[in-house]
């Protein structure tokens, strides 16, 4: 989960951040116990080459920071324009306060993502709950992406003294499609499903840092155990870079041609940019030399935080929604790349805080998980609604914004 932290108005965390970023090009050869990665990094015709030996070979081509690979403003304006002036649900579909069995003390939801198991026609929302703790990741279900129940425990506190310990956020699934109106259908492999999460060693407080990611299967997809008992992301790691040395947050995971890309928000004081890492096996990561790859734009919506980006193939791009910090608020952001590596976000938002007709939104808007429903030709972006106030985490549940107005039908939730 990413930081907007409860009852901060100026959106630092808890703590003092403060400072730049910038990227690290220092060569790292990464160890690990079944497969060497090597990291080569050398210009060439003003071209920065990543060669990864190992696990098949990865290979990938930075433009130089001096080159020009930006997306002009109007083609910007017409990608981004299908995803703009969509309709807002009047309430929360995951509640602030949802009582999960025997968990009755959850002061706050955030970070949804939705996805399906193959078989099944149901929705799946993976979404976290704040106990005052840390954080728990939950699993509730819906039939029509509007009414959400059966809430149960995924992923719940890792062992005392670990890297997870204060808290595990799944979502960053294996889909068997990343395609924008493909299912979210999660997708076995050697025979479980897979996902990345973000994860804080110590409770007692919102985000403690330092922050690191882990990774996680499941055999049904509701219930979710480590695949790995190391963080597969970490501060400490050789080719940590200095703009991301604080803290890192929440991956996004995506398969492109049998190589993953893990999308993930990182801090350095008060700071936050995303960059990318690569893997041939989901267990062992390294990052790309010329992070950032999304970062902030002075006095603009995402001056403070470009965070937790959700990447989907899109025509013939790549479609990215994060949230930025900047001008008072936490808003919805978009940004597109031909080739996953070079982005290029639009300076507008998509929602700002504060977009909510009846106030919903009124702090922060951020945090999306996106789902097209085929029998409306209807998307669903679920996110984080903040109004606010003088609740621990300001009241924040799961807002829901469509692309095509939905019929206000009350019924029980599953």
């Amino acid at each position: 989960m990413s930081r907007i932290s409860p009852g901060q108005s100026d959106f630092h965390p808890t703590g003092h951040r403060e400072g730049g970023a910038h990227f690290d090009l220092t060569a790292a050869a990464l160890e690990h116990s079944h497969t060497r990665l090597r990291t080569a990094v050398r210009p060439a015709l003003g071209l920065w080459t990543l060669l990864v030996l190992g696990c098949g070979g990865l290979l990938v081509s930075a433009a130089n920071a001096g080159a020009d690979d930006s997306i002009d403003r109007a083609t910007l304006d017409t990608w981004s324009a299908p995803y703009r002036g969509w309709h807002y649900w009047p309430d929360h579909v995951v509640p602030a306060r949802p009582v999960i069995g025997s968990i009755t003390n959850l002061l706050g939801t955030d970070v949804p993502t939705v996805y399906q198991v193959p078989g099944s026609d149901k929705y799946f929302m993976s979404f976290i709950g704040f106990d005052g703790r840390g954080y728990q990741s939950f699993v509730a279900e819906s039939d029509d992406l509007i009414h959400w129940g059966n809430y149960r425990l995924a992923m719940g506190y890792g062992p005392a003294g670990e890297f997870d310990h204060g808290g595990r956020v799944i979502g960053a699934f294996l889909y068997e499609s990343y395609d924008i109106k493909a299912p979210r259908i999660l997708k076995r492999r050697d025979g479980k499903f897979w996902t990345l999460y973000g994860a804080y060693p110590r409770q007692g407080g919102y985000e403690l840092r330092p922050g690191y990611e882990g990774v996680a299967v499941s055999d049904d997809g509701l219930v979710w155990r480590r695949a790995k008992d190391e963080p597969v992301l970490s501060v400490y790691d050789p080719d940590c870079g200095t703009w991301e040395k604080d803290c890192i947050y929440q991956p996004w995971l995506v398969e492109h041609r049998g190589r993953f890309f893990n999308f993930y928000n990182a801090a350095e004081g008060g700071i936050e940019q995303m960059g990318i890492a690569f893997s041939t096996d989901l267990l062992n990561w390294m990052r790309y030399p010329a992070n950032p790859v999304v970062r902030n734009r002075a006095g603009g919506y995402d001056a403070q935080f470009c965070s937790d980006g959700k990447v989907f193939r899109d025509g013939d791009h790549w479609t990215m929604f994060y949230f930025g910090v900047g001008r008072g608020g936490a808003h919805i952001m978009i940004a597109f790349s031909r080739d996953l590596v070079h982005w290029t976000a639009h300076s507008e938002p998509l929602y700002r805080a504060g977009g909510h007709p009846g106030g919903l939104d009124q702090q922060y808007a951020h945090k999306i998980a996106l789902v097209f429903n085929p029998k409306h030709e209807t998307f669903y972006m679920f996110y984080n609604a903040v109004p606010g106030g003088g609740e621990v985490t300001g009241g924040r549940g799961i807002g829901l914004l469509t692309s095509k107005p939905v019929a206000l039908e009350r019924k029980p939730a599953p």
